[in-house]
């Protein structure tokens, strides 16, 4: 899966002969499963239609500040978008575009979205030979480059002019590849291998009933969403749920019991650089499984139950290299608790929650932790989705790892 699955792209395509090439160039990331949004200069439309665009991206494109066919005068957000976009891309980037971008003369739709963007901007420049040598471009290029902006350089050959040399803008299948790479060069988890348990253990007493507990599995799935986003190289257990895979590249194994959910994780713990402990692990299951439906008889059914394996507390003590975190849950004495959990399974930090906290706990779409440590520190942060929840968890992660 490529790493742009999930993005949202904005482009924007200026008035140069290269821009028929942006059709292709928004096929490419829609299959690579990022979302796109277009952006034409008003003298782009004489080369490329907006609604080629349009319909390629499945998305309106905007090139100027209001609805042209709307007499009410809708205004388009260039801020707004500008804040949408996970990266932005200008391509074919012109002399005359990239020296208003390096100047910020914003007389256009684009360039005043480009001003308001807080993602990284890419620019693939397409201009002819003597232009792409001009003393004037090449400061636009090192003024752009040290703003943070990122060239996908421009190759040799035919131009439109006929001349051969310099300033072709780069392939489109180029261009996704070069993206996609500075991506993964950047990704804080990249080359690691991050192990997260999540979900319930169901603990059979017969052939139709469990004993388990209400775990939805939210608050792991997003950890492993999260770090793959980061770069990781993500295994999950999960325990009964009816989540799916989060993103295809996620090694997703399913485990029903303790038992289970024990075995998988020591089988990959070794080779783990960090790993999560977000399940609800059953504490204990029947100590004789019924072959057959127990039948409703005497009033009252004694059943004895037994440990089950203690799957944080086994990595702890196996812990050599890695980073290891768990949960607590917690309804009392929550800190104590919490901290005692922490010592006695060797964790790096202990993500401290508690059933006391509305809008935290199991089944919920949010979630409100605090993240304690060995040494005393201690990070309280507000009811948040579990998602946002999984950034401010990973953060700590990679800040610890980075150590």
């Amino acid at each position: 899966m490529s790493v742009l699955s999930g993005k949202k792209i904005l482009l924007g395509v200026t008035a140069g002969i290269a821009a028929y090439k942006t059709a292709f160039l928004v096929r490419l990331f829609v299959k690579a499963g990022a979302e796109v949004k277009v952006i034409l200069t008003p003298a782009a439309r004489e080369f490329v239609t907006p609604l080629t665009l349009s319909t390629l991206s499945k998305n309106p494109v905007i090139s100027s500040f209001t609805q042209e066919e709307d007499d009410n005068g809708l205004w388009n957000n260039h801020v707004d978008l500008g804040l949408w976009a996970d990266l932005m891309l200008i391509a074919p980037a012109t002399a005359n575009t990239l020296s208003k971008m390096a100047t910020g003369n914003s007389d256009n739709f684009l360039l005043a979205t480009y001003l308001s963007a807080k993602c990284p901007v890419y620019f693939a420049p397409a201009m002819d030979l003597d232009m792409f040598r001009h003393p004037s471009t090449k400061k636009s290029f090192e003024t752009l480059v040290s703003f943070g902006n990122i060239m996908i350089p421009a190759t040799s050959g035919e131009l439109a002019s006929g001349l051969y040399g310099e300033g072709r803008m780069a392939e489109p299948d180029d261009i996704v590849e070069f993206i996609e790479n500075d991506i993964l060069s950047n990704l804080p988890l990249r080359g690691k291998k991050v192990l997260i348990t999540a979900g319930p253990t169901y603990e059979a007493i017969d052939p139709v009933r469990f004993i388990g507990n209400h775990s939805s599995g939210k608050m792991g799935y997003e950890l492993a969403a999260a770090a793959y986003r980061a770069g990781a190289e993500v295994t999950l257990i999960s325990g009964p749920t009816h989540l799916q895979n989060p993103i295809e590249g996620i090694q997703l194994i399913r485990v029903h019991s303790a038992q289970e959910m024990y075995e998988a994780a020591i089988e990959h713990f070794d080779s783990m650089d960090a790993a999560i402990a977000a399940a609800a692990v059953s504490d204990y299951r029947p100590k004789h499984l019924a072959s057959q439906k127990i039948k409703k008889a005497d009033e009252n059914l004694n059943m004895e139950l037994e440990r089950t394996p203690d799957v944080l507390a086994s990595l702890g003590k196996r812990k050599k290299h890695q980073v290891l975190v768990g949960f607590a849950l917690e309804t009392e004495n929550e800190h104590e608790n919490a901290l005692g959990k922490l010592d006695r399974k060797n964790l790096d930090f202990i993500v401290l929650n508690s059933l006391n906290d509305k809008g935290a706990g199991f089944k919920s779409e949010t979630n409100k932790i605090s993240i304690l440590y060995r040494n005393g520190k201690r990070s309280d942060f507000g009811l948040k989705s579990k998602k946002e929840v999984a950034g401010d968890i990973l953060n700590e992660l990679i800040e610890l790892m980075n150590e």
